[in-house]
């Protein structure tokens, strides 16, 4: 397999994977932004903008590694290197937009909720 080849194949797998993240995603997130701004047109536009953040960020890491082709399992070795730091970026990604996402999320209880069974004094 040419360098080439690797390059290509390990930038199609961080498409995919990356599809399948924002695929699996998209419907808890729309329902997170629209409770959070309020209107279902900002969520769409935020849930839009993580969208496309999480196929750019591991499709740049993908595109960043070069990989050098050698015989036998070493091109296996290649682009699982190549998948583990797409990975990484991807994961690296999710946790970040859900620190962003969380830190919106108020905090207090509501009126007459009970704290470890007791109620509120």
């Amino acid at each position: 397999m040419t360098d080439m080849a690797i390059f290509l194949t390990g930038v199609g797998a961080a498409t995919a994977a990356s599809a399948a993240v924002v695929a699996y995603l998209r419907r808890h997130l729309e329902s997170i932004l629209t409770d959070l701004c309020g209107t279902v047109e900002r969520a769409r536009f935020w849930a839009a903008f993580s969208n496309v953040t999480l196929i750019l960020v591991p499709l740049i890491v993908a595109m960043d590694y070069r990989p050098e082709a050698r015989h036998g399992a070493g091109v296996v070795l290649e682009m699982g290197t190549q998948l583990k730091y797409v990975l990484i970026g991807l994961v690296v990604t999710v946790v970040l937009l859900g620190i962003v996402i969380s830190s919106f999320i108020p905090r207090s209880r509501p009126a007459g909720a009970t704290f470890q069974g007791k109620a509120p004094v």
